[in-house]
């Protein structure tokens, strides 16, 4: 799955792990140390807009919050409008919702109803991807409102959970995989 080996040592060797956050049981993958190195953080930003260069996106949806650091830059790299996906009554204009499964809960994202223009091509960022919950949801979000979405990029995908069955038939692109 990574295309840049070097880009993928680096950001396993400087992802943090967290243990039982957001609770008991759970090994969180703290990106926080990527964002402290500008180069890195650079080269992260860079890899994973690289494989969606001759995609046509117009539009990169990037899930709160996380993947608004990383979003806005695939975005400005990409030349594509940023589409900022909320967690629910965070938005202030019309607003269509989404709910789904985490691996440690449920929740809700939501978008504005006029996000998209016609023809838009979306691509979904986010940090991390684990169940695919969020990535469904954003995916049924878009295409609830008649978007093509071309993929998804993540930053990490956790191997060990069943993210691949949720997202079966996408094209995904993640920069590391633990």
């Amino acid at each position: 799955m990574p295309h840049d080996a070097q880009l993928a040592a680096d950001l396993a060797a400087t992802i943090r792990d967290v243990p039982n956050f957001p609770k008991p049981g759970i090994l969180f993958k703290d990106i926080m140390p990527v964002l402290q190195d500008p180069v890195l953080f650079r080269r992260t930003c860079d890899g994973l807009a690289a494989p969606w260069r001759s995609d046509q996106i117009t539009h990169v949806l990037a899930i709160e919050s996380r993947g608004f650091l990383f979003g806005a830059p695939v975005a400005l790299a990409l030349g594509a409008a940023l589409v900022p996906v909320r967690k629910p009554g965070k938005l202030p204009y019309h607003i269509v919702r989404e709910h789904y499964a985490l691996e440690y809960g449920t929740d809700a994202l939501e978008v504005h109803r006029d996000a998209f223009h016609d023809n838009a091509r979306v691509l979904i960022v986010d940090d991390l991807l684990a169940t695919g919950g969020t990535a469904v949801a954003a995916i049924r979000l878009s295409e609830g409102l008649d978007a093509t979405v071309a993929g998804v990029a993540v930053v990490v995908a956790l191997e060990f959970l069943p993210w691949r069955q949720a997202l079966v038939g996408r094209r995904v692109e993640a920069l590391v995989s633990f």
